[in-house]
């Protein structure tokens, strides 16, 4: 205000008019400033989706003077980045990641929460919020979804003297499995048995399938139970019916054992059937076999659009995420990228959809039953918490009851 008056001393006072005229104008340039903003995209997965693109072209041309840096980044480094640049005062605007992180970085206060309307969350699929849920609050918005299902290579299964039929409870499995194994060259299943996150991924499918949880509905530990030991049991049953040194394997290198016809059977998802179609024509897609405290389920993972705090773009960046994950732009995404449905489509007025067909309604019947990936703070641990279990009876280095045991006290520890 003082300089203000130095500046116009001796000076005839403005008209009404020319004082509007610089206001306009001020504002103007504070409008074009504002709209000058670049908003910095972390991408895991080592590519921009077109269906994505297509989004971001979009909002840059709704949103003038707006610009969208994407660094797409691969998944062995991508989370990793993200977070040290948020923790190191520089964070992105928008990461895409796994839901799984969203809870250390809320711990950390690295990303603000996110609010859906309620017409919003009614056209989530069941229980796909809960993979991005803690402390009551809602981290990232769901981008990417799967569930699984039982991949069955007919042609193995037949050379067994068996139908290619698809077992519904763990017991058929098992004996499916025997039967495979004794006729045949091939083993009866592939079970991920590796230190990898898919071992506790797919030792999760049929934990869910059999009625089981690792956190209760209060977020305390619950995997110390009647459901994961008769989980575990089940691959101490199915052991002698495995591929050769389960511990050395994951589920992502079991395609190729399952194309050369070496396995009969393992969990994957919708991707799968691509993967195989071509080298085995005959298989069929199964729910996960149910144990017997449960029905068919499957682990629902997701992958979200975490919008980091402190960058000054924080409303922006939401708006993008939201445009990225409205009805049509997730449409396109989840059909042309093979994924399971992350939204309810027909809520939204679209007919004809995508999943009604084929194998599709396989991988969305698990929805309702399945449970979410365990979000925690400490990934690596809780994923150490599965290994060490799974590993314990496929090595036979302790009992059922011992192995659940333990893996409950390990999880108490885990935050």
């Amino acid at each position: 205000m003082t300089n203000h008056k130095k500046f116009n001393k001796g000076r005839l006072p403005m008209t009404r008019l020319q004082t509007l005229s610089v206001a306009a104008g001020l504002l103007a340039g504070t409008a074009l400033s504002a709209q000058a903003q670049e908003l910095q995209f972390i991408m895991c997965g080592g590519e921009v989706r077109p269906a994505d693109q297509v989004v971001i072209d979009k909002f840059q041309a709704d949103n003038p003077g707006v610009t969208v840096k994407m660094e797409a980044v691969e998944w062995g480094t991508c989370q990793d980045k993200s977070m040290q640049l948020a923790a190191a005062g520089d964070p992105p605007d928008v990461a895409y990641m796994g839901s799984r992180t969203l809870r250390q970085l809320a711990k950390n206060d690295l990303i603000v929460p996110v609010t859906f309307t309620p017409e919003e969350e009614a056209v989530f699929q069941p229980g796909v919020l809960k993979t991005v849920s803690s402390g009551g609050q809602y981290w990232g918005i769901p981008h990417a979804f799967s569930t699984k299902a039982l991949y069955i290579n007919c042609t193995v299964v037949e050379a067994a003297g068996a139908e290619c039929k698809a077992p519904a409870t763990w017991e058929e499995l098992i004996a499916l499995a025997k039967t495979v194994t004794d006729n045949t060259d091939a083993a009866g299943i592939g079970i991920a048995g590796k230190d990898f996150d898919n071992t506790m991924h797919m030792f999760l499918d049929f934990l869910y399938s059999n009625g089981g949880l690792v956190f209760d509905a209060d977020g305390k530990p619950a995997l110390d139970s009647q459901q994961t030991r008769e989980t575990l049991q089940l691959y101490a049953d199915l052991l002698p019916y495995m591929e050769s040194g389960p511990t050395e394997w994951e589920r992502d290198q079991m395609k190729d054992l399952f194309n050369d016809g070496q396995i009969a059977m393992y969990v994957n998802g919708p991707w799968g059937e691509g993967q195989h179609k071509e080298k085995v024509p005959n298989q069929i897609i199964a729910p996960v076999p149910h144990g017997p405290s449960g029905t068919n389920g499957t682990i629902l993972i997701t992958d979200s659009l975490a919008v980091f705090k402190g960058t000054g773009n924080e409303e922006l960046a939401t708006k993008l995420a939201k445009a990225l994950t409205s009805g049509e732009a997730q449409y396109d995404l989840d059909m042309t990228w093979g994924l399971t449905p992350i939204l309810d489509y027909e809520k939204l007025g679209m007919a004809d959809v995508f999943y009604t067909k084929g194998n599709w309604p396989v991988f969305v019947a698990g929805i309702s039953t399945g449970g979410p990936e365990p979000m925690v703070e400490d990934f690596k641990a809780l994923q150490a918490v599965f290994t060490n279990m799974i590993q314990g009876i496929l090595l036979g280095e302790g009992t059922v009851d011992e192995l659940v045991t333990q893996a409950g006290v390990e999880l108490a520890a885990v935050r």
